[in-house]
């Protein structure tokens, strides 16, 4: 089909998205591709975007080949792979101007089903299938590897790439390495036999994946967890969670047996439900195990009651929490970042909890270790905000490293030395002036440092009390110590703009790397912008100093009710007026477009009221 429109060209440069059925087998295939350019030294960035329901159901792969290294979304779609007639219409949509369509062509359809200004690429797959293969089943495996194929060859792909990445996952069975390999040529043989090739948007070998690990938020905080020395975990499924006790398992029955005895030197637990899990984890944390669970939104609402007790009573526990969308059930499989007020004050009364929010896998790595360090040293719960873009895609990141020389930070726990040579002890007395008691493990000593556990109030020696003086005095020092954690949690990371500018930016998060590109982009246009990356909550004094340092700070978040901007105007008193809401919350992850457009669009609005403010007070 011919088109008056140029076709878009880009090499390292473009958008693919493939358009399939659930459970036809293509997800592995798509990733094959991924894979393959990344193995051609060009950065790429794939989401899978799937149902949570049942076999048959529409599903998505998108993968962002970008050798600038921007991982996340860019927007729009630069070739659509169409093999779901279902979605034909709303996938034909999304292609941009000179984009491409490439489609299974054995049944000719009908010209309105075209865009007029898009580049159409017919290849038989069906028809190529059922010559050269008669079991239904590997028709339907074998279809997605021929046009894997035949993308190859127009996207300039090395087959060689491709037969070496067959070959390492098919180790030892070669009929299945054969056979995939002839059906990625079967592809490759009718593009060369019937077609011009390679395409104007294509991949060039490049070397710009250096030492960068491809793995998923996921994997990642199981393995930081290890490394930080979780030993218990409880748990109880639900999406898009699951695989962070169950990597974890894989990685302790990697490390943690006794290569003589065969002991298990760890303790995982799938619970009949959520809350049976968190007052396992809460007991384990209470003995001195460094222990947690995963879960998502839904789950941490059943868990409340727990994490306040937990809170209460001070003891360290770490909550993964995946975010998805909701609320109830919401959005299984779709991506936000809607739990941040539940989880700030999850409990009944005056609560308040650590947060920590990684931007990538590496970052669930590295924070999912510090969680464990800041849940003991600061005996409180402690969540781990990731979410399904992070956790269940995989992406690009610095490499794993881990000090072994260090030594956990177990906080205040009080001898059996310390106990006998007559220290004082109150389990709930603030005696270093920064919010934190000393604790005793369960056991320390004979008959000193014991003390009843319990969420209801006390004094400063753990002996019930109702006494309004002594609640005041327990629930300020919780206070006290919740600042001191705006000082022991990660740090902000502020990237200046190239000029002085009254605008600021404020982001967190899955949102960093569409973020990244977004301000790259307005630069480049002459809007700048200071940015600041949050990575925990309580907020440390340089927030509230970056804020009061601009006119306007817009705030990037992936909710509806803009919770990371009430948190900042609740916790820090901001005038609400001077910061900016920027939303996405349709469950797929932020677009640098959608980011760049909504800031371009309100810099301009607010320019003249700033400029406008600044004459008033000459």
């Amino acid at each position: 089909m011919s088109t008056q429109v140029k076709p878009i060209a880009g090499i390292n440069d473009f958008v693919i998205k493939f358009a399939n059925v659930n459970g036809s087998g293509s997800a592995s295939a798509n990733e094959l591709f991924a894979k393959a350019v990344m193995r051609m030294g060009v950065p790429v960035s794939p989401r899978n975007i799937f149902p949570s329901n049942i076999q048959g159901m529409p599903t998505w792969y998108e993968a962002r080949i970008c050798e600038k290294g921007y991982h996340g979304r860019r927007g729009g779609v630069d070739m659509m792979v169409a093999m779901n007639p279902q979605t034909w219409d709303a996938d034909i949509a999304e292609i941009e101007s000179g984009g491409y369509l490439f489609y299974d062509n054995t049944r000719p359809l009908p010209p309105s089903k075209f865009r007029d200004d898009v580049q159409v690429i017919g290849v038989p797959l069906t028809e190529i299938t059922n010559k050269a293969y008669t079991d239904p089943r590997q028709r339907q495996l074998f279809k997605n590897i021929i046009y894997v194929g035949a993308l190859s060859l127009l996207l300039d792909v090395d087959a060689e790439v491709f037969e070496k990445l067959f070959a390492e996952q098919y180790k030892g069975k070669e009929r299945l390495l054969d056979s995939n390999v002839q059906a990625l040529h079967l592809g490759r043989d009718y593009i060369k036999q019937h077609m011009a090739y390679p395409l104007s948007i294509r991949v060039q070998r490049a070397d710009n994946v250096g030492d960068q690990i491809f793995t998923d938020g996921n994997s990642a905080a199981a393995l930081g967890l290890l490394y930080g020395g979780a030993t218990v975990a409880a748990w109880y499924p639900i999406t898009p969670s699951t695989s962070v006790p169950e990597a974890f398992q894989k990685y302790c029955e990697k490390f943690r047996v006794d290569p003589v005895t065969g002991q298990h030197k760890f303790a995982i637990v799938q619970a009949e439900d959520e809350l049976a899990s968190i007052g396992m984890v809460v007991g384990a944390g209470w003995n001195g195990a460094r222990a947690f669970t995963a879960t998502s939104g839904p789950g941490v609402s059943l868990m409340t009651e727990f994490i306040g007790l937990a809170y209460f009573a001070e003891i360290p526990v770490t909550i993964v929490n995946v975010q998805r969308g909701g609320p109830s059930t919401g959005m299984p499989t779709r991506t936000q970042q809607s739990d941040l007020i539940s989880c700030a004050y999850a409990s009944h009364g005056d609560t308040k909890h650590v947060l920590l929010f990684p931007q990538d896998p590496h970052e669930c790595f590295t924070h999912s270790a510090a969680a464990l360090d800041l849940a003991d040293r600061l005996q409180t719960p402690v969540f781990l905000m990731t979410d399904l873009d992070i956790g269940m895609n995989q992406r690009l990141c610095k490499p794993f490293e881990w000090d072994d020389s260090k030594t956990y930070d177990r906080g205040k726990v009080m001898t059996a030395e310390e106990l006998e040579s007559g220290k004082d002890f109150g389990r709930y007395k603030d005696v270093d002036g920064d919010g934190i008691p000393w604790r005793t493990y369960p056991g320390t000593h004979p008959t000193k440092g014991s003390y009843f556990t319990r969420g209801t109030t006390r004094n400063p020696y753990a002996m019930y009390s109702e006494r309004g003086p002594d609640y005041i005095y327990n629930m300020e020092r919780l206070l006290k110590k919740f600042k001191t954690a705006a000082g022991l949690v990660p740090q902000p990371i502020v990237r200046s703009a190239k000029e002085k500018t009254p605008f600021g930016v404020i982001y967190f998060g899955s949102t960093s790397p569409a973020m990244r590109e977004a301000l790259d982009v307005l630069d480049a246009e002459g809007n700048h912008l200071d940015a600041m990356r949050l990575q925990a909550f309580p907020f440390p004094p340089s927030v509230l100093e970056f804020i009061a340092a601009h006119d306007r700070v817009f705030v990037v978040e992936q909710n509806r009710d803009a919770q990371m901007h009430q948190l900042l105007v609740n916790e820090l008193d901001v005038d609400p007026a001077r910061l900016m809401r920027v939303l996405h919350y349709d469950g797929t992850p932020i677009t640098a477009r959608f980011i760049a457009g909504a800031i371009r669009k309100n810099m301009g609005k607010n320019m003249g009221t700033s400029m406008a403010a600044k004459k008033e007070a000459v």
